[in-house]
């Protein structure tokens, strides 16, 4: 009898490994609430507030000490993926880490390395970074790392004006990491990734609380394949027809 149960429980020890390893699903985070987000809880840092904007609620961002956290990182496990967010930079600091998805480090349990006493997100994460370029445009810099990989695709050459509303998409189809804005490629290289395993998101700053955001996030989704633009989240047409376009 205890061998019976023995086995069983190491059938039922494989299966729930091997569904841990299964990809995630599609999934979109609406940016509507301050206390849950495709819901999920949601922790709240500083005072970023929900506002509304041509394109439904979104939540903005000061730049200085606004921040949320959500316990789950949504492409843990895929091999493939598409990360697509829609946001509105407003400027700031030249450097700003917004959007970060973070592996819990399985020794320790924790988002975040310890280093003496300063906190360092050398765990595998994938990120949306943008740099301000003479307080008046910015340019994307999608970022991914883990394992044997480590890969930045920033471009100071293509450029976009602030404070209007933007499409960013980055994608990993197998071989290729590319980003894009307003389905415009801006940066591709060859990347060896590995899936990356269950974590943590922040929103507003980098997942060791520097480098802060000033904008608004209205929407994400989170895809366990290569979308191609065709394929991505469409943003509706907001003021002028006209509006910038990058320059490269």
């Amino acid at each position: 009898m205890r061998r019976c149960f023995l086995v069983i429980a190491c059938l039922l020890s494989v299966a729930s490994g091997r569904a841990a390893q299964n990809p995630p699903r599609q999934t979109t985070w609406t940016f509507d609430a301050l206390d849950r987000i495709g819901g999920l809880p949601v922790k709240v840092e500083g005072n970023p507030k929900l506002i509304e904007t041509p394109l439904g609620k979104a939540i903005q961002f000061d730049g200085v000490d606004d921040s949320i956290y959500i316990d789950q990182h949504p492409l843990a496990a895929a091999a493939q993926f598409t990360f697509e967010a829609v946001f509105r930079p407003d400027g700031g600091a030249p450097e700003q880490r917004w959007f970060h998805l973070a592996e819990r480090n399985p020794a320790t349990g924790q988002l975040v390395t310890l280093t003496g006493s300063a906190t360092q997100d050398a765990n595998a994460r994938i990120l949306f970074e943008l740099r301000v370029i003479n307080d008046t445009r910015w340019c994307l810099d999608a970022f991914v790392a883990g394992m044997g990989y480590n890969q930045a695709l920033l471009r100071r050459d293509k450029v976009h004006p602030l404070g209007q509303w933007y499409h960013v998409a980055s994608t990993f189809d197998g071989k290729m990491f590319r980003s894009y804005v307003d389905g415009e490629l801006q940066g591709e290289a060859e990347l060896a990734f590995r899936p990356q395993g269950p974590g943590g998101t922040s929103v507003g700053t980098r997942i060791n609380r520097v480098t802060y955001f000033h904008g608004a996030v209205r929407q994400a989704r989170f895809t366990p394949r290569a979308l191609t633009p065709d394929q991505f989240l469409k943003l509706p047409v907001v003021g002028s027809p006209s509006r910038g376009r990058s320059r490269g």
